[in-house]
């Protein structure tokens, strides 16, 4: 569990911080300044946050008790003393709570597939448009073979079997050494996406910044709002008790990334600097994921057992304390 929710999020700040730092950078670099829609930018930071905020509430929820709730098995005999506060109860309600946020979650991206499909349809597909007549190799990308329904069929097949071997590998991977945190937020988003990546850099490049900025919006704002609530349902479905109860490392990450994100696009306008930032910030948010303990470690938010400190006592201590604990609730 720990690596999938480490992948749910690390494919949403490769989106955000390497993939849309490399357009800004290149693009800058070809283009001294480059201006993108304002309508691109503004829903997808504003569902970006929306998802953010729903992400954030079971872990936030979790933080907030967790420190008044406690293991079942402590004092079994003294009666129903924090009957409403153990972890197992915690658990149950972080869990529902994830559930049902997963559910809204997905109603919001129904949401913004329809305002897309509908209300805004002309207005997106003029700014996509634009953009594609200002290709500055427009004249060969039109000459080039397109792939046919079978081409994409196979390539298809090929991908999805990449990725059951991956999965397959990912027990090797930590055995190597690798920590569980960098293979889930760093390595695998990066081989995951490195196709969609190097498109969008060269979109950049072109000057159709609107382009491979919704590539990598898009993206990003699919798995907040479909892909990690449709896990979590699968997982409801198949009865296992997946959740959306992150590390607060890890969702420290992705707020402070959409925070950072929506700063530089507020102004409509990129260039090579932003890029460069935003790319800095990704190497040291890899750099801090290489050192971060494995969840049997670090278990600041419940992704691992709760330690149990075994006290030895008298059995004469121990009924003294019954009773005292008895005289309390009379």
């Amino acid at each position: 569990m720990p690596v999938i929710q480490a992948a749910i999020l690390g494919s949403i700040l490769t989106n955000l911080l390497l993939c849309l730092g490399l357009c800004f950078f290149f693009g800058g670099i070809r283009h001294a300044s480059q201006k993108f829609h304002a309508i691109v930018s503004e829903v997808g930071s504003g569902l970006l946050l929306v998802a953010a905020f729903g992400l954030l509430i079971p872990s936030a929820f979790f933080s907030a008790l967790k420190s008044e709730a406690l293991p079942a098995d402590i004092l079994p005999d003294v009666g129903p003393l924090h009957e409403h506060f153990t972890r197992a109860k915690l658990d149950a309600d972080v869990l529902q709570i994830s559930r049902v946020a997963s559910l809204a979650l997905m109603l919001a991206f129904a949401l913004y597939i329809w305002f897309c499909a509908s209300s805004q349809h002309s207005l997106f597909d003029e700014v996509i448009e634009m953009d594609e007549h200002r290709d500055a190799d427009r004249h060969e990308d039109l000459r080039k073979p397109k792939f046919t329904m079978i081409a994409l069929a196979v390539s298809l097949v090929c991908v999805t079997l990449l990725l059951i071997f991956l999965v397959g590998e990912i027990e090797h991977v930590v055995h190597s050494g690798v920590p569980d945190q960098f293979l889930g937020l760093i390595l695998l988003p990066l081989v995951e996406k490195a196709a969609e990546h190097l498109t969008a850099i060269d979109e950049a490049r072109d000057g159709m910044i609107n382009v491979a900025l919704y590539h990598c919006l898009g993206p990003s704002i699919q798995t907040a709002l479909f892909n990690a609530p449709l896990v979590v349902i699968v997982a409801w479905v198949m009865g296992k008790p997946l959740d959306l109860n992150f590390e607060i490392f890890m969702i420290g990450l992705l707020v402070l990334s959409i925070l950072v994100v929506g700063n530089f696009l507020r102004d409509g306008e990129s260039n090579w600097l932003e890029g460069a930032l935003l790319a800095i910030v990704y190497i040291i948010i890899a750099i801090a994921c290489w050192y971060y303990p494995d969840p049997d470690v670090a278990t600041s938010n419940g992704l691992g057992q709760p330690a149990i400190v075994q006290v030895a006592m008298t059995k004469d201590l121990l009924d003294q304390l019954q009773q005292l604990l008895r005289a309390g609730e009379a």
